[in-house]
């Protein structure tokens, strides 16, 4: 009886992927930075991240260290001029390894609208299609999501594409003309795929993933 309940909990946690820390700078300076972006933003004067959502993109480049690169260099966007400059939280390299580059309680710039509750995920490469299609790269990234939504609980729905951004009800932005503002990385089509294979694996583990989504109709 005892061995069944632990081997029923066992199931309800994900086992956490092999993920290499490589951080990049991300000091007071840049959490400051952070801070001031979400509160124009978003209303809210920190930098902590209060995880809900995970996105999905793609570095549109063919290297780790490209990609590593743009992120550490934190240089403005090129509208408003403002810091800190883009980020994620974890790299997907093509050979499968997964790259830890901030931490899960501090905000990246990855998505507009959604930083402030947003996991984001890149995957090296320079197209969904050719994402879906690499074993290793995407059995990787499956096992990285699931962990995720397993550790904070979650749901499926809540695991979007970039592009999906302006439908999800968490999207939230303050400056005008940011507030349709998406990319073309992770639409629909290949979101709905990438969810059909998430949901076998969080099925097999235990993990629940939830109601349908939600979507959101903005207007844009």
């Amino acid at each position: 009886m005892l061995a069944a309940l632990a081997l029923t909990i066992s199931l309800a946690i994900a086992p956490k992927p092999h993920v290499i820390w490589k951080p990049i700078p991300y000091g007071p300076r840049r959490k400051a930075e952070m801070a001031a972006y979400a509160k124009k933003h978003y209303g809210i004067h920190s930098w902590r991240l209060h995880p809900k959502v995970i996105v999905e993109h793609y570095t549109g480049s063919n290297s780790f260290s490209a990609a590593w690169n743009t992120f550490a260099a934190n240089t403005p966007d090129p509208e408003l001029g403002e810091l800190p400059g883009t980020c994620a939280h974890f790299i997907v390299d093509r050979n499968g390894r997964i790259y830890q580059l901030v931490r899960l309680s501090v905000m990246c710039r990855h998505t507009v609208g959604l930083n402030y509750v947003a996991i984001g995920i890149e995957h090296v490469g320079t197209s969904d299609a050719q994402i879906l299609t690499d074993a290793a790269q995407l059995r990787s990234s499956l096992a990285l999501t699931a962990w995720l939504m397993s550790r904070y609980h979650i749901a499926l729905a809540n695991v979007i594409g970039h592009n999906e951004s302006l439908m999800s009800p968490y999207h939230h932005e303050l400056y005008p003309s940011w507030q349709c503002m998406t990319h073309a990385d992770f639409p629909h089509w290949a979101m709905h795929e990438y969810r059909h294979r998430l949901r076998t694996l969080a099925t097999a583990r235990g993990i629940p993933v939830g109601a349908p989504p939600a979507w959101v109709d903005n207007g844009c």
